[in-house]
């Protein structure tokens, strides 16, 4: 089999299943996992698949960056319902870190009405939201994402690393039961990464819509988080099988 026959059935594989894997592909075609890498890298540059750890996906199976302005006014009543419910968790005195997101941003015009609250944030949006209130606002510093208003890259890695906060929200991308929580690029993951270890409890706040979701990295599973707060549009069926990885709270958009 020539090579270029060998990676169309890889690439009509991946975009059956989702997914291969170096090892199986390997055995597969009689090659060496060196050879397999080689095709894949030679795939991806074509923009057949995305590269993975051990192996690759199909771009098809990866949920994409979002512009905010797409998604502003997406799931609003769902956004504002989850942020209310999260607000009325946090004790007055509070520190807390924001995720970059829309769910986030309507949590941070909830705690418009707490004390002595101290919000970290890398999100240039929820910054600006809080600037004319009585909060106190520290935004980790980086590179700004374009389009999308977080910051991301080695400055924000270094600031995350120096501080501990009383609750982390986790905004999610991506959800499902089995990768986790994901994030479209490594860059994004790694920063929500130590967003986590930051925190004495770390909550996902996120619509229903990102469930059963994948994205390219992965952040975390759900049953490291203390708990998910998410709208009435999930299934009793996801629900049951959430509940065994993480305390869910389902809220409805009209609370």
């Amino acid at each position: 089999m020539s090579p270029d026959q060998r990676r169309e059935q890889i690439t009509s594989h991946v975009n059956e299943t989702g997914k291969v894997d170096i090892e199986q592909l390997s055995h597969t075609f009689n090659v060496s996992p060196m050879t397999i890498r080689r095709d894949l890298d030679f795939l991806e540059q074509k923009g057949k698949l995305i590269r993975t750890h051990g192996g690759a996906v199909s771009p098809r199976s990866l949920t994409q960056e979002t512009p905010y302005l797409n998604k502003e006014t997406k799931n609003v009543k769902e956004k504002r319902a989850i942020a209310r419910t999260a607000a009325s968790f946090i004790p007055d005195g509070s520190s807390i870190l924001l995720d970059s997101g829309t769910t986030t941003l309507e949590l941070a015009r909830c705690l418009l009405q707490k004390n002595d609250i101290t919000v970290i944030t890398n999100d240039i949006k929820i910054a600006a939201e809080l600037m004319n209130s009585s909060i106190k606002v520290v935004v980790t510093g980086g590179d700004l994402q374009n389009n999308v208003g977080a910051l991301f890259g080695p400055q924000t890695q270094e600031f995350l690393r120096t501080i501990h906060v009383d609750f982390f929200f986790l905004g999610a991308h991506a959800i499902d039961l089995q990768a986790g929580v994901t994030a479209p690029t490594l860059e994004k993951s790694l920063v929500k990464k130590l967003m986590l270890e930051t925190a004495e409890e770390s909550w996902l706040i996120a619509d229903s819509s990102k469930l059963n979701q994948k994205a390219f990295s992965k952040v975390c599973n759900l049953s490291t988080l203390n708990g998910l707060i998410m709208d009435s549009g999930i299934n009793d069926e996801d629900f049951r099988l959430i509940e065994q990885h993480v305390q869910t709270h389902i809220v409805e958009s009209g609370d």
